[in-house]
């Protein structure tokens, strides 16, 4: 049964991502700007069945588009090329065989030599030796990230027909590039794998007919204006509002809120969705958007690129389980449950690396004790959630992953690898939004890599305080490699090497943390005129701990605690005589806030003391004061202990006299006269305002000590509450473990019975086909593949969209007949390779005893039906044979008669003659008688 081939179809499909995983897509905005290329590269993926799908695309390419075409075929590499030549005969643009360091020129084809990986930087090819001699090679793969590395949101992807899955990790980085991705129709193509692959990952922007793709590519890049008018997103009024009426609509129809993602990664996307309807206007979009509310989806699922794959960044995974892991286990030498949390995990693989790592890492420490770990995995996503949870990879993940670990971790199947269940078991996947579900806590690890950089600053700087409270004391954070903590640094500091790993700082000021329910700005603008009630409240120091800073404060010298950047955290002291606020915006640098005459010197001192990590003083500072000059000790150390406060600089203030006096006394009295009198006059005056301050305080103290009684009941009330809660929370604890563990024997015995049916339906060797009531495909056995054309991806097609080989044009009015009446069918079928097939459809009952769906079994009998013709050959032969043989015996039976009659008469002849001769032989006897 054939198939419509559609003219254009922007897929609806799902896509891996979250707030990271599913965050949009990798626009970095430190990128170099398209400006600097003066054109886009297409890179062409193709397989079995690619040169005739090659010959129609490169002949429906105008000569001047413009554009520079880069081949990657899958060749034989022990055989000479011709494909270049082959090429040349469908299109005027000049085909060339690709020589090492050419540079990709426009309106020309450039095709990979056999034998070699291919690689593109700054828009020249390198020819590479392939490194996998044995087992799966995935040139295009390998081509297609390197384009998008090199051209970023230049890079034009184009998969072909093929076999396998080569091309879909590429396309993946194309997509997070924010390059643009085009598929052959699968209806069209020769071999339908490759296409399929693409298109099931969520990767299409455009799905075609191979002569139809160069017009849609043409027409997208010129519609896309960030390709071709601006190097940056500077946005008008117009646009801005614009991009907020798209916002509110995703937010209306998907619950998610975008606002606090960075404008110009949302606009590129955005800009690409306009491209591919040919939408001018970003207010001609936000109409087409409100009018289709599929568009809504789509856009949604543009914007949840999953950026992730496994072991990425090899160096990270093997300091965690090199350096990290081990620290964490040593930190619990009776054992126990290890806690980690992976943020926007997509489809799963940093969470199954992460697991996989440690399982590792457990094994080279080798305790004695046990240890788990158990691993939250969340994604915005629910599409990249449901694959993650099912741990099932494509084939291509051999690019990634170590032989040595797809042999252990993975088992193969026949839509590729799936993670083994002792992996699975340690990661729990959960869809879940950052910016508004509350946190996992008390966290051994935190992985959080590619997400910051798609959120503005104002985010970052509050989920940073987020996963200092979520982790526990020395526990690690793992950022991406363009992330950073920012300006809390007080909250984290890097581990030794160029990976993004930082360890949680026990530090003595901490920002306030904000929870992800009063993220939103809308939130955060009504909760400006109510009580801070999510941050956490400060603790109330007891009456040793008020007497002791009143003591340091007024006898210690003045000190301030600063990162090495010097942004003060900590201010011990009167630190106003050196320091003030600097004029402007609020700025909390020591050396911003630093008096005249202290400046240079501290960042001198400051610059001594963290480069030769020594305690460094400058003697005899003269700063300028609101009284004059003071002169001044300055002490810069950076601190190694305590732990928590490691890496951080003190900078201690000592004066060396007192104030200087006035130059005009304004009397006949001495300095020390007129020193003494102030002296006295001020210590009335504070004297005094002591006096009504401790009355005050004493009021105040009543009505606090008041409300303490009061709040102590209330709080003796809610313990018993709590008391009774905690009691109720360990009942349903262990309701809930039982329930778990029921939960998990049921899921071996469905794995058993699985693979049991499994087993059994291979062995049985016969091709079984099961659908649902609307005749789509729900599960199929290998055997049937060979009849129908049927791969993974096909399940939940309907059977009239399939090929099939039978000469069988009525089968879906059968099913439908089969449906309704619920009695079986059976038809003898001829192939087309011929064989025949005897065909039998019955309805699929469940074990209530309801009709859902159809089961249709194909049992070959070809031997049987060429036996039967054999029998109705002899048969045919020994009819006529017999026929011939009755023909024989009705003239024997008539020469019988003949006979028959005949021998009467010769008896009656004989009989009469007889009688004659004895008449003759008595009258001869008479007659002597006579004579004697």
């Amino acid at each position: 049964m054939g198939k419509k081939v559609p003219r254009i179809q922007p897929l609806s499909t799902p896509d891996t991502g979250t707030p990271t995983g599913s965050e949009p897509g990798h626009d970095a905005e430190t990128k170099s700007s398209p400006a600097s290329k003066s054109f886009s590269i297409v890179g062409i993926g193709a397989s079995a069945g690619g040169l005739e799908a090659l010959e129609l695309f490169l002949k429906n390419v105008p000569p001047d588009c413009g554009l520079g075409f880069v081949v990657v075929h899958h060749l034989d590499p022990d055989q000479k090329s011709l494909l270049a030549g082959i090429l040349q005969h469908v299109t005027d643009m000049q085909v060339v065989q690709i020589t090492d360091r050419m540079p990709v020129e426009p309106g020309r084809v450039h095709v990979i030599p056999p034998n070699y990986d291919l690689s593109i930087l700054k828009g020249r090819l390198h020819l590479l030796e392939p490194t996998a001699h044995h087992g799966i090679r995935l040139p295009i793969d390998s081509f297609l990230r390197s384009l998008a590395d090199d051209q970023e949101e230049l890079a034009v992807g184009v998969i072909l027909s093929g076999m396998g899955s080569d091309g879909t990790l590429g396309l993946r980085a194309i997509k997070e590039k924010s390059g643009s991705v085009f598929i052959q129709d699968p209806a069209s193509a020769k071999f339908d794998d490759m296409p399929q692959s693409a298109i099931g990952a969520g990767l299409a922007d455009v799905v075609a007919s191979a002569e139809a793709l160069p017009r849609l590519i043409l027409d997208y890049i010129q519609h896309v204006p960030f390709l071709i008018e601006r190097t940056a997103v500077d946005l008008a009024d117009a646009d801005q509002s614009g991009l907020e009426k798209v916002m509110l609509i995703l937010r209306a129809q998907t619950g998610h809120d975008f606002s606090l993602y960075k404008k110009n990664t949302l606009y590129r996307r955005i800009e690409r969705r306009m491209g591919l309807h040919q939408l001018g206007k970003i207010a001609d979009y936000v109409k087409y958007l409100r009018e289709n509310s599929k568009e809504a989806e789509l856009l949604f699922k543009e914007l949840l690129i999953g950026v992730t794959s496994f072991f990425r960044d090899p160096e990270v995974w093997e300091q965690l389980k090199a350096e990290v892991i081990p620290v964490l286990l040593s930190a619990r030498p009776s054992g126990g449950i290890m806690r980690a949390w992976t943020v926007g995990c997509s489809t799963g693989e940093e969470a199954y690396s992460l697991a996989i790592v440690f399982r590792e890492a457990l094994e080279r420490v080798n305790p004695d004790v046990h240890y788990s770990l158990q691993i939250f995995a969340t994604d915005l996503d629910y599409d990249a959630i449901d694959k993650a949870r099912a741990g099932l990879y494509s084939a291509n993940i051999v690019a990634d992953v170590s032989l040595s670990r797809l042999n252990r971790y993975f088992m193969e199947d026949e839509q590729g690898y799936r993670v083994r269940k002792e992996i699975r078991e340690m990661v729990i996947f959960a869809p879940q939004n950052l910016v508004m579900d509350a946190p996992f806590t008390k966290l051994d690890l935190l992985t959080c890599r590619n997400l910051l950089i798609y959120l503005d600053v104002e985010l970052q700087k509050r989920i940073l305080p987020l996963f200092h409270y979520s982790l526990n004391p020395g526990g690690c954070l793992v950022l991406g490699s363009s992330e950073s903590v920012g300006t809390s640094t007080n909250l984290f500091f890097p581990l030794l090497g160029k990976t993004r790993l930082f360890n949680r700082r026990e530090s003595v000021y901490s920002e306030p943390v904000v929870f992800p329910s009063s993220f939103s700005r809308v939130r955060s603008n009504l909760a400006a005129t109510l009580p801070p009630w999510h941050e956490v409240p400060p603790v109330l120091p007891n009456v040793q701990a008020i007497i002791e800073a009143l003591l340091f404060l007024r006898f210690s010298p003045a000190a301030v605690l600063c990162t090495e950047r010097g942004d003060i955290t900590y201010v011990s002291g009167k630190t106003g005589k050196y320091l003030e606020p600097a004029a402007g915006k609020a700025n909390m640098n020591v050396f911003a806030m630093a008096r005249e005459g202290l400046g240079g010197a501290l960042e001198k001192a400051f610059a001594t003391a963290s480069l030769k990590e020594s305690e460094v003083t400058i003697p005899g500072l003269h700063v300028g004061t609101n009284d004059g000059i003071q002169v001044v000790d300055v002490t810069v150390m950076r601190l190694a202990e305590p732990a928590n406060l490691q890496g951080m600089m003190l900078v201690v203030f000592s004066d060396v006299a007192a104030s200087p006096i006035p130059k005009d006394l304004g009397g006949p009295l001495d300095p020390r006269t007129y020193d003494l009198e102030e002296e006295l006059k001020r210590s009335r005056a504070e004297l005094q305002a002591t006096r009504e301050e401790m009355q005050t305080s004493e009021e105040e103290l009543k009505s606090i000590n008041e409300e303490f009684q009061s709040t102590n009941e209330e709080l003796q009330s809610t313990n018993e509450e709590l008391t009774t809660s905690k009691e109720e929370m360990q009942s349903m604890n262990e309701e809930l473990h039982s329930v778990n563990n029921e939960l998990l024997s049921k899921v071996d015995e469905l794995l058993r019975s699985s693979d049991d049916m499994k087993n059994l339906l291979n062995s049985t060797n016969i091709a079984t086909l099961f659908l649902d009531s609307d005749l789509r495909v729900r599960r199929f056995t290998k055997q049937a593949a060979g009849i129908i054309k049927l791969i993974p991806v096909d399940i939940g097609r309907s059977i009239t969209d399939l090929v099939t080989t039978m000469d069988y044009v009525e089968m879906e009015d059968d099913a439908r007949k089969v449906l309704e009446t619920l009695v079986y069918c059976e038809r003898q079928i001829a192939v087309s390779d011929g064989r025949w097939l005897s065909v039998r459809i019955m309805p699929y009952r469940t074990g209530d005893n309801r009709i859902d769906g159809l089961v249709i079994t194909f049992i070959d009998i070809s031997t049987p039906k060429a036996l039967e013709l054999t029998v109705r050959e002899a048969l045919s032969l020994l009819q006529s044979r017999f026929d011939k043989t009755n023909a024989d015996l009705d003239a024997s039976l008539a020469l019988e008669d003949v006979l028959q009659k005949a021998q009467g008469v010769l008896e009656a002849r004989l009989a009469a003659q007889t009688i004659e001769l004895r008449q003759v032989q008595e009258d001869s006897l008479k007659e002597k008688g006579g004579k004697n």
